[in-house]
């Protein structure tokens, strides 16, 4: 997925195609940044890399939090987009409604800060208009557990390559 998206940014700087990445529902930067670390082309230091998909990942999330509920209400009107948003707010309270109604702006941050497919941004801004979440909490609640998640995901990645790079001798 990230390769053919890739693809279709070629072209475009590194730091753009970067930040589209991160911004990207299926990607985020749980995908943007492992990509980034193994693409030669782009042989960035861990803090630029972190940058780029913590800004890449945020730039969606206001306008998330601002136009899902008037776009869902718009297009609730046709049976199809009705039965699309029932089943994506169904899965979504599945996944976080515990925690979220739990603990609210914290629960959305933990839920957001867990660097697994589908606890992104893109979820947390969901989950946050279906609990009723205010955008004024729930844009820094989300990108503080976006700053986590990036944090996680750059160890990882760094010490997943130092491991590599032991094993295969080279140092």
């Amino acid at each position: 997925m990230g390769e053919t998206l890739l693809d279709w940014l070629s072209g475009i700087p590194g730091e753009i195609q970067m930040m589209v990445l991160s911004g990207f529902p299926l990607t985020e930067l749980r995908g943007s940044i492992p990509l980034a670390w193994m693409n030669a082309d782009w042989a960035w230091p861990w803090w630029k890399i972190y940058l780029l998909a913590v800004a890449g990942n945020l730039l969606p999330v206001p306008f998330l939090l601002w136009f899902l509920e008037p776009v869902s209400r718009f297009l609730r009107r046709w049976k199809i987009f009705d039965r699309f948003f029932d089943k994506l707010f169904e899965k979504t309270r599945k996944r976080v409604g515990k925690k979220i109604e739990k603990y609210e702006a914290l629960g959305l941050t933990l839920f957001v800060a867990i660097p697994l497919p589908v606890t992104g941004a893109w979820t947390g801004s969901a989950a946050a208009f279906l609990f009723g979440i205010p955008k004024k909490l729930a844009f820094p609640a989300i990108a503080f557990g976006v700053a986590i998640a990036g944090g996680l995901v750059t160890l990882i990645m760094s010490g997943a390559l130092a491991g590599i790079d032991f094993l295969v001798g080279s140092h």
